[in-house]
């Protein structure tokens, strides 16, 4: 396969991947780590109007889905990728990062989170993925 077929192919799998990851944890959730009572988690308005409910706690699968989804994403595409594995992974983080930003846009959290979720979640998993793929 072409080499830039082939980039292309990684990076479009490693979101497919990645979304999926990410969309898995955000979806049990709530069965894990239940809701405080009186929100309403099934839509972007009720969670608006819950938010100042939600403790600590409530922040561990949103983080967990966005670092696991990058990661998931990352690797993947860094090991399809036959050259460039980084570039491949750090796209993977950016399309990630980018839904990170728009989350924090449509519902404001907690500053602390907001920090933790944006430094830690994205770029240092898409290198994580590409180092464990190199040295392999």
């Amino acid at each position: 396969m072409h080499p830039i077929l082939r980039k292309i192919l990684a990076v479009v799998l490693g979101i497919v991947i990645g979304s999926l990851v990410n969309m898995a944890l955000v979806s049990i959730s709530g069965t894990i780590i239940p809701p405080p009572n009186s929100a309403d988690v099934t839509t972007a308005e009720g969670l608006r109007q819950a938010m100042h409910l939600f403790e600590p706690k409530h922040f561990l699968f949103p983080f967990l889905a966005h670092a696991l989804g990058t990661f998931a994403g990352a690797l993947v595409a860094a090991w399809i990728a036959a050259s460039n594995k980084l570039a491949c992974a750090l796209a993977i983080a950016v399309f990630f990062l980018i839904g990170g930003i728009a989350s924090i846009i449509m519902l404001p959290s907690p500053i602390w989170f907001t920090f933790v979720d944006l430094v830690f979640a994205y770029f240092p998993m898409a290198y994580l993925a590409k180092n464990i793929v190199s040295k392999n």
